[in-house]
């Protein structure tokens, strides 16, 4: 049996999403230049020669349309443009991971410093942060003592979180979510001033100076 060793195998390159140039089987295709004119449907090698001419490739970019339309252009640059738009697109639905920390109405302030402090660090990191309390047996009766409990965790982390909806219950949970970032207040611009209102008292008080004419 021969050896095969260990080194790396030969991975082949993935396909290209498009047919371009001798890969396009179609006998008649809708044509488009590499300006964006439109050229109308043509046989398959009066589009291969077209594109052979302006030194450029025949890709098919409307594989279901009837017929198939291809454009000529230069595919790799095509590629790149494409690849970036699909990391730009994946950087803009990146998935934020919330954080749950946990409370009790009866947490005492060392802990819940250092609960609020965990916060923080999730926060600066773009993480959203769910503060949730349970509540065990007779302890459902001091809702409102965990309702403040959050709040004033809420109010600790005002300048480093926005607050998604007040605190709510799920079964004997409570909880609040918290996403990074404040919203920024819009400043309020100053009233304009009216020029005639701001000249008026000046004109008044040179009238009073003025000497009166002789008659």
């Amino acid at each position: 049996m021969a050896f095969r060793g260990r080194g790396p195998r030969f991975v082949p390159p993935p396909p290209d999403a498009h047919r371009i140039n001798r890969h396009i089987r179609v006998p008649q295709v809708r044509l488009v230049g590499a300006d964006g004119a439109q050229l109308g449907v043509v046989t398959i090698e009066d589009a291969l020669r077209r594109a052979e001419e302006a030194q450029l490739d025949l890709v098919e970019v409307a594989p279901k349309a009837a017929p198939p339309v291809c454009r000529i252009l230069d595919y790799g640059k095509f590629k790149y443009q494409e690849h970036k738009k699909e990391a730009e697109a994946r950087r803009k639905q990146a998935i934020t991971t919330v954080k749950e920390l946990r409370l009790g109405y009866r947490t005492d302030v060392g802990d819940l410093e250092r609960q609020i402090h965990k916060a923080r660090e999730f926060l600066a990191a773009g993480d959203r942060v769910k503060f949730t309390l349970r509540f065990r047996g007779r302890e459902m009766a001091y809702q409102n003592l965990g309702r403040e409990k959050l709040m004033k965790v809420c109010e600790s982390l005002a300048d480093a979180a926005t607050v998604e909806g007040n605190p709510r219950m799920e079964g004997r949970l409570m909880g609040v979510l918290l996403a990074p970032g404040v919203k920024k207040k819009t400043p309020s611009r100053p009233p304009r001033k009216e020029p005639q209102a701001a000249d008026a008292a000046p004109r008044a008080e040179a009238a009073k100076t003025e000497p009166a004419s002789a008659s």
